[in-house]
């Protein structure tokens, strides 16, 4: 391991009981892996160094009580430096640093702390003081940590109430949804029935129309009707038919009984009987009498 990174150290050489002194080794980075190897090693000295940042994991020492970051070119901490819970004293005398991390407000066991010699920011140099003195550093470590506090809690106001807001502007945009969605339904469903008072009004419109035809044709049938029934003779009743009917087959039967009787008595060997005589000359009367008859009216004619 080269000495600029740290490597190559023999860091349990330099452990004395719990205080490990890694200052003036010229360090770029900070051996950590070697330094989580070491939990005895309470109080640690990195200062005068060339360290311009320290890594993420450098936050799991969280074994520290004394940390010396002095004279070094820190421009930053790390965001989550408030995981070293058990840090009671700071150096961090002679860097870059502008700001501090909210995560400090987490040191709750700072009692010792040393920003001086630092480009911070003005609200921030005011509240840390000079620390020319214990007393002083003492102050600092109670001001700076109720300051990180302030902003700590100040942040989490604002995250709250940005939370807050989207909460708000979730519910409202669900609010205007679930109207929308109401708005689309009421207006489906006045669609349908609109639909459904067309459909029936087209409906009725038929029927009436439909009826109006019906109503046309026959009263165009009853006046085609009428003239063809008018000059028509009046029919005799279907009964008084009828019987004229019965009438005429009853003659035309007595008619073919009295032509079979009259042929039977010419013909036939019962012109002899006395019914046959009758009939007979009955029959020559009648004839007799036609002819009679029809010889006046010939003379009748000639006459006139």
């Amino acid at each position: 391991m080269s000495r600029g990174s740290g490597k190559g150290l023999s860091l349990k050489d330099k452990l004395d009981g719990n205080e490990l002194d890694l200052s003036l080794c010229d360090l770029n980075e900070v051996p950590v892996r070697e330094l989580a190897a070491l939990p005895k090693a309470t109080i640690l000295d990195l200062s005068c160094n060339n360290l311009i940042s320290l890594p993420s994991d450098f936050c799991s020492l969280m074994h520290l009580v004394k940390l010396d970051l002095s004279k070094n070119r820190l421009q930053q901490l790390p965001l989550d430096f408030g995981r070293l819970i058990n840090l009671q004293h700071l150096d961090l005398l002679n860097n870059r640093l502008v700001t501090l991390p909210v995560s400090f407000a987490q040191l709750k066991n700072l009692k010792w702390l040393d920003l001086k010699d630092n480009p911070l920011d003005p609200v921030l140099a005011k509240v840390a003081g000079d620390c020319l003195d214990e007393k002083q550093c003492k102050q600092a470590a109670v001001k700076v940590l109720q300051h990180m506090k302030a902003i700590q809690s100040e942040q989490d106001r604002q995250r709250q109430q940005k939370l807050q807001a989207e909460r708000e502007m979730e519910k409202k945009r669900e609010a205007e949804q679930r109207a929308k969605e109401a708005q689309e339904r009421e207006l489906r469903k006045r669609e349908k029935a609109e639909e459904k008072e067309r459909r029936r009004r087209e409906y009725d419109a038929q029927k009436a129309a439909k009826q109006e035809m019906e109503k046309k044709t026959k009263k165009e049938t009853v006046h085609t009707r009428k003239p063809a029934s008018s000059s028509r003779p009046p029919q005799r009743p279907r009964h008084k038919l009828s019987w004229s009917r019965s009438v005429l087959r009853v003659l035309l039967f007595v008619l073919f009984c009295i032509l079979c009787t009259l042929a039977a008595c010419k013909l036939t060997e019962l012109q002899h009987q006395p019914l046959c005589i009758s009939v007979n000359t009955l029959y020559e009367d009648v004839v007799a009498a036609l002819q009679n008859h029809k010889t006046l009216q010939n003379m009748l004619q000639h006459n006139s």
